[in-house]
């Protein structure tokens, strides 16, 4: 896991599968971690490190609810999990669909866990929205497209969107059973004027990216929801798969 300071208030841990990136948030005496990284050792490790760079954990938020990005509170067993509205009516519809895939995923991956996932306490945030944190406001703003719910959090103290899968580097835009390209194409859109004024963007998978690459990202998804041409620096095997399923869907 590769841990990177963005801002005295952000940290991001970056997991070692699929470049999974979760954002410590901190203002005062209280702080959030969003999304999560995936292996047990790097989840065990994460109190340890964000207690000794000085972050607070008060709750949990998740950009949306793959199960890749629910694992907070393996880590932190009693605090809350806050999502969207449209991700807690997906947990409530899907009761158990993160804990089945992240169990296919250990047996692919021979990971072995401590502890199955519990999500516990799950808070619906109304978004578009705010959210307090300390003397600051965190705002949600839906994202749509790549599932049918979502959120991504913009923190203008210090100038940082957190939007889950959206914007990778790494990663071409890709469409769950859920997903929807005019949707896609839409949050896109409605990310824009946030990323024009972003000192960094933190992806959902890739390294944090300043907010001029970020606008360049979004180009290069626009151009392939539009025309299914793949970026040149995302045109591996695993970016094709994700294509054809795209292709399949769209």
């Amino acid at each position: 896991m590769r841990v990177v300071t963005l801002h005295p208030d952000v940290a991001v841990a970056t997991s070692r599968v699929y470049q999974t990136n979760c954002t410590a948030i901190r203002s005062g005496d209280e702080g959030f971690v969003v999304d999560s990284p995936v292996y047990p050792d790097e989840l065990d490790l994460l109190p340890a490190v964000l207690e000794q760079a000085g972050f607070v954990v008060s709750g949990l938020l998740a950009t949306h609810g793959d199960w890749d990005h629910v694992l907070g509170r393996l880590a932190f067993p009693g605090a809350a999990l806050g999502v969207a509205e449209t991700t807690a009516a997906r947990l409530t519809g899907e009761p158990g669909e993160a804990q089945r895939e992240l169990r296919d995923f250990d047996e692919e991956h021979y990971v072995e866990r401590p502890r199955p996932l519990s999500l516990g306490q799950v808070q619906a945030l109304p978004v578009p929205g705010h959210v307090g944190l300390g003397e600051h406001e965190i705002e949600l703003h839906p994202t749509d497209g790549h599932t049918a719910d979502g959120m991504a959090l913009w923190l203008p103290w210090v100038r940082v969107l957190v939007c889950g899968d959206y914007l990778s580097p790494v990663e071409i835009p890709m469409l769950s059973q859920t997903g929807s390209r005019d949707a896609y194409l839409a949050t896109l859109e409605r990310l824009r004027p946030l990323v024009e004024q972003a000192e960094w963007v933190v992806p959902g998978h890739g390294q944090p990216i300043d907010g001029a690459r970020a606008l360049a990202v979004m180009r290069e998804d626009v151009t392939y929801l539009q025309t299914w041409e793949l970026p040149l620096a995302r045109r591996t095997g695993a970016q094709r798969a994700a294509d054809k399923a795209n292709r399949e869907r769209g």
